[in-house]
């Protein structure tokens, strides 16, 4: 028995394409996550970050990992309020 599919390619490459699709889309979601969560010097950077990231996809995701800690607030602390 064979386990060729589509084409010739053999299943060892669907599973090989599963596997990364199902890395990258978890790597978008923690990205999102992350870009909603955090605090940003300017307000409107949230939002900007997360239309990138939605609509930019795997460039997106990288861009946002190299320039987005820079643009976050440093003196951010989430018990602010308890003071």
């Amino acid at each position: 028995m064979s386990l060729m599919f589509v084409g010739g390619v053999s299943a060892g490459v669907f599973l090989l394409f599963g596997l990364l699709s199902f890395i990258f889309f978890v790597l978008w979601v923690v990205t999102i996550v992350n870009a909603v969560q955090s605090n940003f010097k300017d307000p409107n950077m949230k939002l900007i970050w997360v239309l990138i990231i939605l609509f930019a996809n795997f460039l997106g995701v990288i861009l946002y990992w190299v320039i987005a800690p820079g643009q976050k607030r440093s003196d951010f602390n989430q018990f602010n309020h308890l003071k």
